[in-house]
């Protein structure tokens, strides 16, 4: 009982441990605009605004085609760009703090891909309101 209690705890901690790793940097690149309307740049910027500030993201207009995105979870951050026209975005890293990116190896903590999946299903939700 005692040796199977032991094979029990060092699984979960094997799974607790592989959960928590490293990951490619995943980006989206070229995703297409699918909107009820044709799409204005305004448009399309209010709806990233939109997605992302309903997931705690802190959106700011860099031009009139890209947007920063920044999220700052307890000492976590994240930061990514979007570019956009009105007919794709693309989300791609920046930068980040306490998420262990390697430059070298484009691996960052498994939870920003996470992240930046749901944003980019939270942009398209909006996306598809217009």
């Amino acid at each position: 009982m005692k040796k199977f209690f032991m094979l029990a705890i060092a699984t979960v901690a094997t799974l607790v441990f592989l959960g928590c790793g490293v990951a490619q940097v995943y980006n989206v690149n070229g995703n297409a605009i699918n909107a009820n309307k044709q799409a204005t740049l305004e448009d399309v910027q209010k709806a990233i605004t939109r997605a992302g500030g309903g997931l705690g993201w802190i959106m700011k207009k860099v031009s009139e085609n890209e947007m920063q995105g920044t999220l700052m979870l307890r000492k976590h951050v994240a930061v990514v760009s979007i570019k956009h026209t009105t007919q794709d975005y693309s989300i791609n890293y920046v930068s980040s703090t306490n998420l262990d990116y390697s430059p070298t190896e484009n691996t960052i903590h498994s939870n920003y891909n996470g992240w930046i999946q749901n944003l980019n299903k939270a942009i398209q939700v909006q996306l598809g309101l217009l």
